[in-house]
């Protein structure tokens, strides 16, 4: 069995390739070509952690993957990172284990990353003057980087609750040639903004309806389990046209989950994204209409994102 570090990954890993095998993916989840096995959850909450067991593949593939994801969210205040993770690959034929990846967490927030680039690519205004953005951690910053394909605006709203983390976030990415307005008033941000992202750990909802303007996208990617949320009821069930990666894991958990439980919702609206992508459902249909896309993070993206890094020529 290989084993690879965190910076062996990070040098194998081709973004472009990633997106094309998580389009892959995707689209055969949606067919019903792929297995993903139930999502396990620990919740540490004295830690103010978490942690999530995925494992996924694609039928036909030679590897299957499980993954191992944590989320620690104290950590930065003891010099550690806030994500941690490894993902394990297997034979599909053999059941022989192929490769350990010790990315810390890596592959996990570039895979998250790339499925917000893709909802972008079918949901997002084609006129984007301001990109918004909920939230100043990794995600945060890896979700800004992966919209650079999408859209050649520059101009970024960025809300947190630090001062301190968001002038470091407007420092960063002002060096790469950004505009960046930093907030503590989330309703400023929406106002201002018609493609926003939020990636947060947040229990409580961020952004409210009637914030967002006409034709606005939101991709919702920061509640990933039970207890979280960053959308308000009514403004997910507002949404014009609801894309979710996974209907069934979404209708457990997530921002959709809410809006459902309270009857706000039914789910005959949502769309899954696999179907978008294969073009068997349209994608964003008027320059009114606002969208939003609810990705709880499938394990074949995993999968799919392993496959990537144990491809690619050493």
């Amino acid at each position: 069995m290989k084993i690879f570090n965190k910076d062996e990954i990070l040098a194998r890993l081709d973004l472009e390739r990633a997106e094309a095998l998580l389009r892959q993916g995707f689209i055969a989840y949606s067919a019903g070509r792929a297995q993903l096995p139930p999502v396990q959850h620990f919740a540490f909450a004295a830690a103010n952690g978490d942690c999530c067991v995925k494992s996924g593949h694609v039928e036909g593939d030679s590897l299957f993957a499980v993954k191992v994801s944590s989320g620690f969210y104290d950590n930065p205040k003891r010099g550690l990172p806030s994500n941690q993770g490894l993902v394990l690959c297997f034979c599909a034929r053999t059941g022989a284990p192929l490769a350990l990846l010790r990315d810390e967490g890596w592959l996990t927030a570039w895979r998250t990353a790339l499925a917000g680039r893709l909802a972008a690519r079918i949901l997002a205004p084609s006129r984007v003057e301001a990109i918004g953005i909920v939230g100043t951690g990794l995600q945060a910053r890896l979700q800004l980087r992966a919209l650079q394909a999408v859209t050649p605006c520059r101009d970024a709203w960025v809300w947190g609750r630090s001062e301190t983390e968001l002038a470091a976030f407007a420092a960063e990415f002002e060096a790469e040639g950004y505009r960046v307005r930093t907030t503590l008033d989330a309703e400023a941000l929406a106002r201002a903004c018609r493609l926003i992202v939020t990636c947060t750990p947040s229990s409580r909802p961020i952004l409210q309806a009637g914030w967002l303007r006409p034709g606005s996208h939101v991709t919702a990617v920061g509640a990933d389990a039970a207890g979280k949320q960053e959308l308000a009821l009514e403004l997910v069930a507002g949404a014009d046209r609801i894309v979710v990666d996974s209907v069934a894991q979404c209708a457990a958990y997530d921002e959709v989950s809410h809006a459902l439980a309270a009857g706000l919702l039914e789910r005959e609206r949502l769309a899954e994204l696999g179907r978008l992508l294969a073009g068997e459902q349209p994608g964003r249909q008027s320059e009114d209409e606002i969208t939003l896309a609810d990705l709880t993070g499938l394990a074949v993206q995993d999968a799919q994102i392993a496959k990537c890094v144990l491809e690619a020529q050493a």
